[in-house]
């Protein structure tokens, strides 16, 4: 704040105050030789008046007005060539520049209302839909806008109510889309809406029903919510207009939420380019029934896996192949792909998984087309035989696992023993940084994981016990060898199922990879020198031993289909594993390409009228050529050429797709490469063999989808709890389904028909 300045002809008495270089006292304010009094500032040729400033022949508009020792809020101009001065309305003459350099009203409500000026020196706004008008200013008196607002903004223009009514009906020409792809109607201008409030916004019971449905579909809410009081309270306070149903309203909601998602897939399988395969789940109930699970997995035209849920049956006895046989019959007539069936992948112990592979083989193959007379039909879920093997392995050793557990317990205890305990272990110069933690029991990767930083810490557990009277659960020295070797065929299972997790697109082709390897070490595992080594490695060889007879066939097929390894990868790892017998093994899966292949050629898929592959039109059209021995053309002066090439391909028949793709030179091993992509581009080149590709790659090796934790893939079978179990079957059904389905939503970009037309989203 500065001082008086001498020259100024201004003086400060108490109740002044100084802004910046102005002295205000009462209702005066002296600035140099300017003085603001009452609601005047004189300024050279300049000044302010009311809510207006006078500079030349400009009038500005000022939003405040100082009179008195008052400030009045005003928030419009006055009307024509009025200006208001204390109580009085002063006319002043204007240049017809002043009105066209008047600032427009900031205020949004006069794009919906007109001054018009009344006899009396009043004035009233007009609404200029509905033409009310309502009371502006009467003197010096200005009502303000707050009035004008609640016009347009609660609906009671009867004129812009109707005007929302219209919008929310659907245009004549049909609805459009939306986000949920289910109408939308025309969207008002944001600057309308501004200032609409909750009384004009539209609103749509079915709608927002429809949206309910999904909601408990998704988050496996209880269908009884619509009638929980904490619920309706919060949705009266959301939307009082909200009707409330009971279950049963619900319940049919769910399943035309369900019915409506159903179509969707089911146009989108008639575009299916090959053939689908299925993972097949059994669930059981409090209750004598149970249920199975039936997913497909594929390939569509634009080389993307894709795995639906398919059906969810309730039937009498799920152990019973006849009941399993007859359920995947009903899903294949169902959804049309009867003929369409190629593998089905079970999640089944061994004892009884030679049982469900003669059954379901002689039961199917009556009413489908089985490729290569079922010998890839069967297939077992690796995540589950790997869980198995795991499993067993650690029951083996379930003592010494148990004083493990009750160690770290012991030592968790307490912060004073956990120091004790990193004491002991600093004093013995032990190196590891693992930190000691407890396992779920439910997942054997983490037992594994508690086992392998106990297995570091052995010597401070013995040293522990003897330095400590209350702890004797110290495991002795052979259990710490039973540790050790668990732990070293563990990492096995546990490198192999991250190896897969980490795969983008798990196709078929990967398993091999794993597969090979895992039986290689276990094999040779059995002949190691220490017996307690070599009795784990028998024991996990004997089980993974029945899944790589069962399924090598399938690994190996699909491995060829990888044009970075082919048959060499085979023959490579069956030398490994076979020694001197290899070769056989290698020819048994080298006969089975072949008379695979030979089956695609003499009975190509039947395929939509619309879809017909480039390359192998062009491929028919030049075999066509040469039959009817149309001649080559002479137009370039090469017809001695022409018969030269003619006689060399009659004495050297042309090779098949197949010998083609095995003789050609391996593709390089790049990271990230993709395979789907590979085929995609190389279709044109080997059209039957990529069909056959398509189909084999989409296999499911595993009946973990992509994204989930192999571990936590349960070895027996899944149970449905009492809520879902006393509910009818078709409304189980729907749930599963549905929520299955309204997880996948179509691209914004992309095109129907160029791809897979996924199942409806929310």
């Amino acid at each position: 704040m500065g001082e008086p300045n001498s020259n100024d002809n201004a003086m400060l008495h108490d109740s002044e105050m100084v802004d910046g270089n102005g002295v205000t006292n009462g209702n005066g304010m002296v600035h140099g030789s300017e003085m603001i009094h009452g609601s005047e500032m004189i300024h050279g040729d300049e000044m302010i008046q009311g809510t207006e400033m006078i500079h030349g022949n400009e009038m500005v508009q000022v939003n405040d007005l100082m009179h008195g020792n008052e400030l009045v809020q005003v928030n419009d101009m006055v009307n024509g060539d009025e200006m208001a001065h204390g109580n009085e309305l002063i006319h002043a003459e204007m240049t017809p520049q002043t009105t066209s350099r008047r600032r427009r009203k900031k205020s949004l409500v006069w794009e919906h209302f007109t001054i018009e000026n009344m006899p009396g020196g009043s004035s009233r706004a007009c609404c200029n839909l509905c033409k009310q008008t309502f009371a502006y200013s009467s003197g010096s008196k200005i009502a303000g806008t707050s009035h004008l607002k609640r016009h347009i903004t609660l609906g009671s223009c009867p004129v812009m109510k109707d005007q929302d009514r219209k919008l929310a009906l659907p245009p004549p020409g049909g609805l459009g889309t939306d986000n949920d792809g289910e109408g939308a109607v025309e969207r008002p201008s944001k600057r309308r809406y501004r200032y609409t409030g909750y009384a004009n916004a539209t609103f749509d019971q079915e709608r927002s029903f429809s949206y309910l449905a999904k909601m408990i579909i998704l988050h496996d809410y209880p269908l009884h919510i619509v009638q929980e009081p904490a619920f309706t309270t919060f949705i009266e306070s959301l939307q009082p207009r909200f009707r409330v149903v009971d279950v049963e309203t619900m319940e049919g909601e769910v399943y035309a939420v369900f019915q409506k998602a159903k179509e969707n897939l089911l146009q989108a399988f008639s575009t299916m380019p090959g053939r689908i395969s299925l993972t097949i789940g059994l669930w059981t109930t409090s209750q004598t029934l149970g249920y199975v699970s039936l997913a497909g997995q594929f390939i569509d035209s634009e080389w993307k896996v894709h795995r639906r849920m398919l059906n969810f049956m309730m039937v009498s006895s799920p152990h019973s192949e006849n009941a399993l046989s007859e359920a995947i019959s009903s899903s294949l007539s169902e959804w049309n792909m009867k003929d369409r069936l190629f593998t089905i992948t079970l999640d089944n112990d061994c004892s009884s998984h030679d049982i469900y592979s003669a059954n379901l083989r002689d039961h199917l193959s009556n009413k489908n087309n089985l490729m290569l007379k079922g010998q890839l039909f069967v297939v077992r879920c690796y995540a589950h035989i790997m869980n198995i093997v795991a499993q067993d392995v650690i029951a083996s050793i379930h003592g010494v696992i148990y004083n493990i557990r009750e160690s770290i317990k012991f030592i968790k205890a307490s912060p004073s023993r956990e120091e004790r305990f990193a004491e002991i272990a600093l004093h013995l110069e032990i190196p590891s940084t693992k930190t000691l933690c407890l396992d779920v029991t439910t997942q054997w990767n983490t037992t594994y994981l508690m086992l392998l930083a106990a297995l570091d810490y052995k010597q401070a557990f013995a040293t522990l016990e003897t330095c400590d009277d209350n702890y004797n659960e110290a495991p002795s020295a052979e259990d710490w060898k039973k540790v050790e070797a668990t732990c070293n065929h563990l990492k096995l299972l546990y490198d192999s199922a991250h190896s897969i997790m980490a795969a983008a697109n798990p196709t078929a082709n990967i398993f091999f990879h794993e597969a090979w390897k895992i039986q290689l070490e276990l094999a040779n595992g059995t002949e190691h020198e220490d017996p307690i080594f070599s009795s784990i490695a028998k024991d996990m060889h004997e089980r993974f031993d029945k899944y790589w007879k069962d399924c090598s066939l399938v690994l190996a097929v699909a491995v060829v289909m990888d044009p970075r390894f082919k048959m060499k990868l085979v023959e490579f790892s069956y030398s490994k594993i076979y020694g001197a017998e290899a070769g056989k093994y290698v020819k048994a899966v080298n006969d089975s390409l072949h008379e695979l292949y030979k089956e695609y050629v003499a009975q190509p898929l039947p395929l939509i009228p619309a879809y017909v592959e480039q390359g192998e039109a062009n491929n028919v059209a030049v075999n066509a050529n040469a039959t009817q021995g149309n001649p080559p053309s002479t137009s370039d002066g090469l017809l001695d050429f022409d018969m030269y090439l003619s006689e060399i391909q009659s004495s050297q028949p042309a090779k098949c797709e197949l010998e083609q793709y095995l003789e050609e030179s391996l593709t390089p091993r790049i990271p990230d490469f993709d395979i789907l992509n590979w085929w995609k581009l190389n279709t044109l080149k080997f059209p039957t063999l990529s069909k056959m590709a398509r189909d084999i790659l989409a296999i499911p090796m595993s009946m973990v989808s992509s994204g989930s934790s192999i571990f936590s893939a349960g070895t027996g079978n899944r149970m449905l709890d009492d809520y879902r179990s006393s509910l009818r079957p078709e409304i189980v059904e729907a749930l599963v389904c549905a929520k299955d389905w309204l997880q996948y939503s179509p691209s914004p970009t992309e095109v129907p028909g160029s791809a897979m037309v996924k199942a409806e989203a929310l």
